[in-house]
């Protein structure tokens, strides 16, 4: 998708059409989620700091933007891909790629097949679409890339060299600043002087795994397979403070809430995690490396971490906030952070009773309305939400008791029918600095359904590693992105 976030609010506010609008950036280290093309040729790019961005940009409309409305024009759109192949990966919100060997003779070959789904995407939606046609994910995704705004460019396999040649190496998938300084120094800037460069000197630089890995890529061989319906490997939620953090009770407030939006969406998958693990960036930045958005340097801010794996899979927000307080209290930093975040992997089903909408056990709520049985049973909650470190708790892998598990289906059926606002924990709030495109599993759409990371086993037929690559992949794509979500 184009743009996507701005091309939703100008779609939606017509006001917007014609001016340069910026979704994210607002916040002192926000950055920009998404750009119109309006605001593009003032320099304007997604994962560019917000103050960049206002000193380029002046006259831009910066907007905090709406990811659940963004999130549920993405599951619209990923109803039309369906309507031309089953097998389709996500890869974030305004982005997936789709194998398109079997839907070939259905639609009268690629071109046809990907102006079709051009056309049905802007009726569903009104909303434009750059598609790039190619013989596996990367010549797809670098197609697409080059074809925007509003564009189609259909590769073929014998076009694939001519096209790599002269693109600068940054375009190859695991290629960041610090790589593409290094192959910087041998003389290598492009794709072409890469694939005929010596592969003992990579070896020797990169290691033998890694330098096979880029060459391989560099050739335009790329033999990952489209992955329909791929489950998620972890759950996590972060933040970067508007200012640098050391007080403790700041961080609890923002594990607290982190935790608990883990916890819900981990429900909502049907899923519980092992490993609870804390990340941070501190405040002092070690050293400069390329920019990702802009000719010249930018710091880079140290991230630690540290985990801890449980006997048991949870779902459960304040066995997760505890675990992540005591890895915090563990690290004792002696400087401040910018930003904190909680993950949890290990994921495994959940299983045992799920909570029916709103149906709790009567002898114990006294209130006749779903509201009164969770804000009895919140109360409870909260105070076993109290701080406590780690020393000061008998077992932090106990399994939640039936009490708990009841307790959040409770919160998370009233957020479902009132809104994510209706019921919270009593700690100060914490914003993001700006919003992602990335798929999150479990995340509620506008329309109150949850992303299942989880297909029918029936459903995930999936070709083995190393197997051969589809005939024909298509990747439709928004811009340009960065995975950082913090500006320095």
């Amino acid at each position: 998708m184009d743009a996507f976030f701005a091309s939703v609010e100008q779609r939606d506010r017509p006001a917007l059409r014609g001016r340069p609008v910026i979704v994210g950036g607002t916040g002192p280290r926000g950055v920009v989620s998404a750009a119109s093309y309006e605001a593009r040729r003032f320099g304007v790019r997604s994962a560019m700091p917000g103050f960049r961005a206002r000193a380029l940009c002046p006259e831009g409309v910066f907007l905090d933007g709406d990811l659940r409305r963004y999130a549920a024009v993405s599951a619209r759109i990923r109803e039309v891909f369906g309507e031309f192949t089953s097998q389709v990966e996500p890869i974030a919100l305004d982005e997936a790629f789709l194998d398109i060997t079997g839907s070939l003779g259905l639609f009268g070959g690629p071109r046809a097949l990907a102006e079709a789904l051009k056309r049905r995407v802007w009726e569903e939606t009104a909303l434009k679409v750059s598609v790039g046609v190619g013989p596996n994910k990367l010549i797809a995704k670098i197609a697409c890339t080059l074809s925007k705004p509003d564009g189609l460019k259909l590769v073929t396999p014998d076009e694939v060299p001519a096209l790599l040649a002269p693109l600068p190496v940054r375009r190859l998938w695991g290629v960041g600043p610090t790589v593409e300084a290094a192959l910087a120094r041998l003389g290598i800037h492009t794709i072409g002087q890469l694939v005929a460069y010596d592969p003992a000197w990579l070896t020797r630089l990169f290691g033998e795994r890694r330098a096979a890995s880029m060459m391989a890529l560099a050739r335009g061989e790329d033999h990952r397979p489209v992955e329909a319906d791929q489950a998620a490997k972890s759950y996590g939620e972060e933040n970067t403070f508007d200012a640098d953090v050391s007080a403790r009770e700041v961080i609890s407030a923002a594990l607290t809430g982190h935790a608990e939006a883990i916890a819900a969406r981990l429900r909502r998958g049907g899923v519980r995690g092992r490993t609870i693990t804390l990340r941070c960036k501190l405040a002092t930045p070690r050293g400069e490396r390329s920019s990702r958005t802009e000719s010249g340097a930018e710091p880079v801010y140290p991230l630690v971490s540290r985990s801890r794996t449980l006997n048991e899979g949870t779902d459960d927000d304040a066995l997760i906030r505890r675990v992540a307080l005591a890895l915090w209290d563990e690290l004792a930093l002696t400087e401040p952070v910018r930003l904190i975040g909680i993950s949890v992997s290990k994921l495994e089903r959940a299983t045992g009773e799920q909570l029916e909408l709103f149906r709790l056990r009567a002898r114990r709520v006294q209130a006749p309305s779903p509201l009164g049985a969770a804000r009895e049973a919140s109360s409870v909650e909260l105070t076993s939400m109290e701080s406590v470190r780690l020393a000061d708790v008998p077992s932090l892998e106990a399994p939640s008791d039936t009490r708990r598990q009841r307790l959040g289906g409770a919160l998370d059926a009233i957020r479902e029918r009132y809104g994510e606002a209706a019921i919270s924990r009593a700690v100060r709030q914490v914003s993001k600095a700006s919003g992602t495109s990335r798929i999150k599993a479990g995340s509620l759409t506008e329309s109150g359904s949850a992303i299942d990371p989880y297909a029918s086993e029936s459903r995930r037929a999936r070709p083995t590693e190393g197997g051969p690559a589809p005939g024909r992949v298509v990747v439709l794509d928004s811009e340009d992105r960065e995975t950082d979500d913090e500006s320095p």
